[in-house]
């Protein structure tokens, strides 16, 4: 994916279908930090650019590192005031591990999808059996229309609940 933003799309919808389970704060935050090393390795001309943190051991490195951020942020916060306009500072423990669980997990596999430099399963395996089992086309698309459902479903559910406040 040309850098997270087709990620966000998914966890939108997934989102949506569970609001109150999965955190889309880190479902993206999951995203961003596997992409940094990315980043990295563009900028330093390294390859491959997709190396360990997109695979899934590498993934589950990033999941911990997301939960451990909110955790130590969310410490901080307190102490220090910080605003909460996301309500961020009130996610529960499960909802910040799932939403980066899913976050994660998810990258590895839509990049899986299009990266030839991507070995998902390694250690244990070299291949990537998903590479290129979907047009670049077909999977931004999917991404796009996922993004674009989980939006008006959450849309759906505040306008709903706005209406309800208002009786």
């Amino acid at each position: 994916m040309p850098f997270t933003p087709f990620h966000f799309g998914p966890g939108a919808a997934l989102h949506a279908l569970a609001p109150r389970h999965v955190s889309f704060l880190s479902f993206c935050t999951a995203n961003v930090l596997i992409d940094v090393e990315s980043l990295i390795n563009l900028l330093g001309q390294r390859h491959p650019v997709h190396a360990f943190f997109h695979t899934y051991v590498g993934a589950t490195w990033v999941i911990a590192a997301t939960v451990a951020l909110f955790v130590v942020a969310r410490r901080w916060a307190r102490h220090l005031h910080w605003p909460d306009p996301l309500q961020w500072q009130g996610l529960s423990l499960r909802q910040v591990a799932l939403g980066a669980a899913l976050g994660a997990y998810t990258h590895v596999l839509l990049d899986s999808v299009m990266h030839s430099d991507i070995r998902p399963l390694a250690p244990f395996s070299p291949t990537n059996p998903l590479l290129l089992t979907l047009s670049l086309d077909a999977l931004h698309q999917a991404c796009l229309l996922l993004g674009a459902v989980g939006a008006a479903v959450l849309g759906l559910r505040w306008w709903v609940a706005q209406r309800q406040n208002r009786r």
